[in-house]
């Protein structure tokens, strides 16, 4: 299996976000899980090199928030667009429910995004995450991370989630699955920096939804 990470760079980046330090963490859990891992720093390059690849990770930031955005290409929005139609699996990491907004497939492929003044974070800090049953009856075990936990995101259609946190009292999806076209897609919301990716727990959960979003290649 073929994973490629498109990891932020450029307008892709952000202060907080600390991409060359997680993207790494990535690669080693996907090469844990069997994958063959390539990793891409320039995100709209990445969209027209997905000929043959099994799994697509983004782990971006908005390209909106920043100066000197441009608007995607049209060869990237397309060959996104193409590999979705053929089933391509899809794993969406932290910010990336805030990124791609060029891409008219990306929200909906996801299931969910990040809205300027309605959605938030508490400060990052150790939270405890529930598993929850797959659409398949699998559950992991609960974890202890060290992260953010977005909160108030916008849902776009349906989704299954796997795992979930607590937020001011009120359960908040922490991972989801659904499916887009032909792919399976896979959402983690966690991954705010490298130290999200020592909890031994997110890297299971990291590993089981990459294999989820691949499962019918």
């Amino acid at each position: 299996m073929k994973a490629l990470i498109a990891s932020g760079s450029g307008h892709y980046a952000d202060p907080w976000h600390p991409f060359p330090q997680t993207s790494p963490e990535v690669t080693a859990i996907l090469t844990e899980a069997g994958f063959e891992v390539t990793v891409d720093d320039d995100v709209d390059r990445a969209m027209t090199r997905l000929d043959g690849v099994d799994l697509l990770v983004v782990n971006a930031g908005d390209p909106w928030r920043g100066e000197g955005s441009v608007p995607a290409p049209h060869s990237s929005v397309d060959g996104l667009s193409r590999a979705l139609d053929r089933g391509m699996g899809v794993l969406a990491l932290h910010c990336a429910v805030a990124s791609m907004r060029d891409y008219p497939d990306w929200a909906a492929a996801i299931g969910g995004m990040w809205v300027p003044q309605l959605s938030w974070h508490p400060p990052a800090g150790d939270i405890h995450v529930r598993a929850l049953p797959f659409p398949d009856g699998d559950a992991l075990s609960d974890f202890t991370v060290f992260d953010e936990q977005y909160a108030r995101l916008q849902a776009i259609g349906d989704r299954h989630v796997v795992a979930d946190f607590t937020v001011d009292g009120e359960r908040m999806p922490a991972a989801w699955v659904r499916t887009y076209a032909a792919s399976r897609v896979a959402v983690d919301v966690l991954g705010h920096d490298a130290r999200s990716y020592s909890s031994a727990g997110h890297r299971d959960l990291v590993k089981r939804l990459a294999r989820w979003a691949t499962a019918s290649r």
